[in-house]
């Protein structure tokens, strides 16, 4: 992954949390799993959303009515939205990994 479009999808990601937060630091209030949960929600379907529309620019290039430009660059924000969820995927389930190991 390129690490402007990494730098660039943890921008929106936070900037997107900050509009679910309120733009305040929750300090650890009980709600903050809801808004994890909606944050994880809403960026897996914006990566559905940009998967199919680059699914679409390629039907459209194939007939002609778009340019190739138009459809490699819906195909690189796909690809960068999928990495990002894979990346976080992959945190989460480090993270759980280590809480399992803890001692109780």
């Amino acid at each position: 992954m390129n690490p402007i479009l990494a730098a660039k999808a943890y921008g929106a990601a936070q900037s997107q949390f900050n509009k679910i937060s309120g733009g305040e630091e929750t300090g650890g209030t009980p709600d903050i799993g809801s808004k994890f949960s909606s944050l994880l929600q809403n960026t897996v379907q914006q990566t559905y959303a940009s998967t199919a529309n680059a699914e679409n620019q390629i039907a459209l290039q194939a007939q002609g009515k778009t340019e190739l430009i138009d459809a490699v660059t819906a195909i690189s924000s796909a690809e960068a939205s999928l990495e990002t969820v894979i990346a976080v995927r992959d945190q989460v389930i480090a993270a759980y990994q280590e809480i399992m190991r803890m001692p109780i």
